[in-house]
């Protein structure tokens, strides 16, 4: 069958939809945010697909899965197996990076342990570990007629005179020694000096290479490796010259330094177990630790003002007890500000002191315990440390109490281990002249090309490939040449062949999904839901399986346009394979590159759920029907400001941006405007705004302790009085979450009900009417409206409670009305309608109000959070602050606010952003698409590339002034649309056009 037929599916808001999608294709599923596209292809679709494949396995194995519910529809002809890859971000463990997931560090692991030479993690020596023949063949190598003296370590660099040492090795026979380099007998009186360090070698045997010496020779290295636990030493000379002595091991021990590696397995270089981590951050790379700075933030203030503020607040019990036990305990003035008091005094309070001098009056102190070693251990085990904390509520939560010495602590990187995250004796083992650390440290890109310099060479392959690693090794070679020289010896290059060529491919696959700039060592929580999407997009091209339905979930999300024409080719790679893929996607070059497109709509939620149209790009585009068709065609885009505002002279200047890539910036945000900072993926844009201006913005209006990226300064913040962020993530990851709860609508229609006559007579408070809390909700399903049912094998079953019929509550508790409505009405309400509904009330009307003016009035305000869409769960985000007082000088900061918006979307959240700006404040966007950067007053564009390519601003302007700049990616692909907005002619997919320029 070459079609995947979907009849009468009803799934969430989908209207008895019927659709015949071609097989081994690729199809786009696009609309407006909300219109059913997701509930279509991951909500019918994929589960029935994964559903069925479930089914296939034994009723044991599926006791294991994840099972997902069988989807109201009522037939799915032409299915495959399926996987999703959704938009979610990866793991939050920060022991989890690039290198984890992709399992790319497991194969390194493995070739670290299998090839890498070891090394002193002291000195740096070179070490290696041989066995005895190993030790005989390579002495026997060295030809005949050669001198060898065999030699066994004693003492190295010890003091004393080595009688015993010298009285047992005469007793045992031996009658020569080697002591700080010169032979000596020992049958003779031996003197050393017993306050220098003596080196002490017994010479085993000595012999002349020849045949018939192998036995001999086998028995002595024997003999003396017995005699140096391990160790021996062999002194050559041949043809009268003499060779630097040769020191041989059978265990990874330096000679010299006297340290000893474990056995080099893959689990050493773990830094998440015992085995590998550092030991004093336990593999996470950065420790926690008391900020003096941010526990005297003040040094103008004396002792009894406040100066160390975790004594308390000012004029507090406890400021006063901490104050007077300072005083007793080391004499110092309460009223001279904390700059001017003694140095030992200040390092007295902050780190404590021991019980030593005498006080005033000469008696002696006792010791005390400074600041920060009390919050330390208040921190780690929740003991009370301060003064008054004796008084504190027995039961108040310790969480609370970390969080409040939070204040105090900041984060550094571990000084132990640097940040490499594992112990001296993994980092010491190295593959050419790089660890593992060093390793992860590189952008895949430039990891590629070093490990393709450790690939044997292949027959007949040009020579002029070799030097091709970027990279020295330590006597200055080309890495690329001293590999495939031979750094590898055979035996290790049949060992590494297969380890390399893996990871190879695997990189391959992430560099052609754009994310060439990653690095393996960095975090999986400072990824965005895209590039996640992609790594997980990467694995599944490298799996080249055949015949599966992949359903992915708005894949170009974080992506620049310049490198959409390599996520498309990816895409067509698993088309090419044999499988179909069902994109849901807004982005227009995407769209265009699909074979088939089903447009959904014509509106959102109870306005949406039809297929509107559907077929190829050119069929779409001539369809009268069709939502997306005229803005594919040109017809229709957002309107671009014919005159632009201009800065007024107010600017937010960050001076000397240095965090992640970024390479000493200075980047000037003008007030007042609406502004976007974009740029290629990698470039710095993230670093830059969400790492550096907005959690400087919020210590200095908050006074919060967010970490600040590495900076000179920054200005300008004195122009805003107000922060606002808004992310990608989710507004709720529980049913119980909703619309009306994020908003605070439930919190005012709580206190409306409870000032009820009904409710005032029957005692009931605002708690009575929420379904999270015993009391007004039915406790029959607990406030859940449903009932799961476990089935073991079988996917759980959710039936709607029969005691409150799904409605939350309990009988009592609905009897209370308002306007003939009660609670559970309420919340059945879509936006639109409960405007009417509350339009006498306020407060009520302006968050209502907010939600409707960034087109989500087709919701229901009780509509649960895990329902929501990405567009519309951003867009709540941004109603709640619509709905908050402006105050003409505040900061809004979005990240990427069109994920998941279709076109018109996109110009309902222009506007809104528009009025932001309209009223005086400052818009701040990083963002990729190309028609709001179109729209915005100033653009600051980083890059020229991600990674340690980028960190610098390639331009910073109008878009006018981008797109005349030769050397942004961004501008060329802003010309196209800035000359279409002129022209309202079709435009040609402006990933192709721009490439042909």
């Amino acid at each position: 069958m070459d079609r995947l037929v979907v009849r009468g599916a009803r799934q969430h808001n989908l209207k008895n939809v019927s659709v015949s999608l071609p097989r081994d294709r690729l199809v786009v599923i696009t609309g407006p945010s909300g219109s059913g596209k997701s509930s279509l292809a991951f909500d019918t679709i994929y589960a029935e697909g994964q559903r069925r494949y479930v089914e296939s396995l034994s009723a044991y194995a599926r006791q294991f899965l994840e099972q997902l519910s069988k989807p109201d529809v009522e037939s799915i002809e032409g299915l495959s197996p399926a996987i999703a890859i959704e938009q979610r971000a990866l793991a939050k463990s920060p022991r989890s990076t690039v290198g984890t997931v992709t399992e790319i560090s497991d194969y390194l692991r493995l070739l670290f342990a299998r090839v890498g030479t070891p090394h002193c993690p002291a000195c740096g020596k070179r070490i290696e570990a041989q066995t005895v023949q190993q030790i005989v063949d390579r002495i026997l190598d060295f030809g005949d007629k050669t001198r060898v003296t065999i030699m066994a370590p004693i003492a190295r660099g010890r003091r004393g005179e080595l009688k015993l040492d010298i009285e047992r090795l005469r007793r045992e026979g031996f009658v020569r020694a080697r002591i700080d380099g010169e032979i000596v007998d020992l049958g003779d009186e031996i003197v050393l000096d017993r306050t220098r360090a003596h080196d002490l070698d017994v010479v085993v045997d000595r012999i002349v290479v020849k045949d018939g010496i192998k036995g001999r020779l086998t028995d002595s290295v024997e003999l003396a490796l017995k005699l140096g636990e391990g160790r021996l030493l062999v002194d050559i000379s041949s043809d009268g010259m003499k060779i630097e002595p040769l020191w041989m091991s059978e265990r990874f021990a330096c000679i010299d330094c006297g340290i000893s590696l474990p056995p080099i397995e893959p689990r050493m270089f773990s830094f998440n177990g015992p085995h590998g981590a550092c030991p004093a951050c336990d593999g996470i790379g950065a420790r926690t630790r008391i900020d003096p700075d941010r526990v005297v933030p003040d040094p103008r203030r004396t002792l009894r003002e406040g100066a160390v503020v975790a004594w308390g607040r000012r004029g507090s019990l406890s400021l006063a007890t901490e104050t007077e036990r300072a005083v007793s305990a080391l004499g110092c003035d309460p009223d001279v500000p904390w700059a001017k008091l003694p140095a030992a005094v200040r390092q007295a309070i902050l780190e404590g002191s021991d019980a030593q001098g005498a006080g005033g009056r000469g008696k002696k102190r006792a010791a005390y315990e400074g600041i920060i070693p009390r919050l330390e251990r208040l921190l780690s085990s929740g003991e009370p440390a301060l003064a008054d904390e004796e008084e504190a509520d027995p039961d108040e939560d310790s969480a609370a109490l970390s969080d409040e010495i939070g204040r105090f602590v900041i984060t550094r990187v571990c000084d132990a281990c640097d940040g490499r995250r594992l112990r001296p004796e993994a980092l010491a083992v190295r593959l050419g002249d790089r660890n593992i650390a060093d390793v992860g440290t590189l952008p895949l890109r430039t990891l590629r090309v070093f490990l393709e310099g450790l690939m044997p060479p292949k027959e007949g392959a040009p020579q002029a490939a070799k030097g091709s690693a970027p990279r020295a090794s330590a006597d200055g070679q080309a890495a690329g040449e001293a590999h495939v020289d031979g750094a590898l010896a055979p035996r290790e290059r049949a060992i590494a062949e297969p380890l390399l060529r893996a990871v190879i491919a695997r990189l391959g696959f992430l560099i052609d999904v754009g994310l060439d700039y990653l690095t393996l060592d960095r975090s999986a929580q400072t990824l965005s839901g895209g590039e996640g999407q992609r790594i997980r997009l990467a694995t599944q091209i490298g799996a080249a399986l055949v015949g599966v339905l992949y359903v992915l979930d708005e894949p170009s999300v974080g992506l620049h346009a310049r490198d959409n024409t390599r996520l498309l080719e990816a895409l067509r790679r698993l088309v090419d394979l044999g499988n179909t893929v069902v994109v849901v996607e807004h982005d227009r070059d995407a769209i265009l590159a699909a074979d088939h497109i089903v447009d959904m709509g014509p509106g959102a939620g109870v306005h949406g759920g039809n297929v509107v149209a559907q077929g190829t790009p050119e069929e779409l585009s001539a369809d009268p029907a069709s939502i997306t068709g005229p803005y594919l065609s040109g017809k229709k885009q957002l309107a671009i400001p014919t005159k632009r505002q201009r800065p007024d002279g107010r600017f937010i200047r960050v001076s000397g941006a240095r965090a992640h890539n970024l390479l000493n910036v200075t980047a000037e945000i003008p007030v007042g405007l609406f502004c976007t900072v974009t740029g290629v993926s990698g470039s710095g844009k993230s670093s830059l705004i969400v790492d550096t201006l907005l959690p400087a913005a919020k210590n200095e209006l908050y006074r919060s302790s967010a970490p600040i990226g590495a900076c000179d300064g920054i200005e300008g913040l004195s122009h805003i009085d107000k922060v606002i962020s808004i992310d990608q993530a989710p507004i709720g990851r529980t049913p119980r979450s909703n619309p009306a709860t994020y908003t605070g609508v439930f919190g005012l229609l709580r206190e409306l009900y409870a000032g009820l006559p009904e409710a005032r007579t029957r005692g009931y408070k605002a708690g009575r009417f929420s379904f999270n809390v015993k009391g007004g909700r039915c406790e029959a399903c607990q406030g859940d409206g449903v009932l799961r049912i476990e089935m073991h094998f079988l996917p759980d079953i959710f039936v709607t409670c029969e005691t409150c019929g799904g409605r939350r509550y309990n009988r009592e508790t609905l009897e209370v009305l308002y306007r003939g409505m009660s609670i559970a009405d309420a919340l059945d309400l879509t936006v639109e309608q409960a405007i009417d509904q509350f339009e006498a009330l306020p407060r009520v009307r302006e968050r209502l109000a907010a939600l409707a003016r960034v087109g989500l009035g087709y919701i229901t305000l009780g509509q649960p959070a895990t329902t929501l869409s990405g567009g519309e769960a951003q867009r709540v985000k941004l109603a709640r602050e619509l709905a908050r007082k402006a105050t003409g000088r505040t900061l809004y900061v979005l990240d990427e606010p069109t994920t998941g918006l279709h076109f018109s979307d996109i110009e309902v959240l222009t506007a809104s952003l528009m009025s932001l700006r309209d009223a005086g404040n400052t818009v701040l966007v990083i963002e990729h698409n190309l028609d709001v950067i179109a729209c915005s007053d100033w653009v600051i564009d980083l890059g020229p590339e991600g990674g340690e390519r980028g960190g610098t601003i390639v331009a910073a302007g109008t878009p006018e002034d981008i797109a005349q700049e030769e050397a942004s990616f961004t501008g060329a692909y802003l010309r196209e649309v800035l000359a279409a907005s002129k022209r309202r002619t079709p435009q040609q997919p402006r990933g192709r056009a721009a490439a042909r320029k």
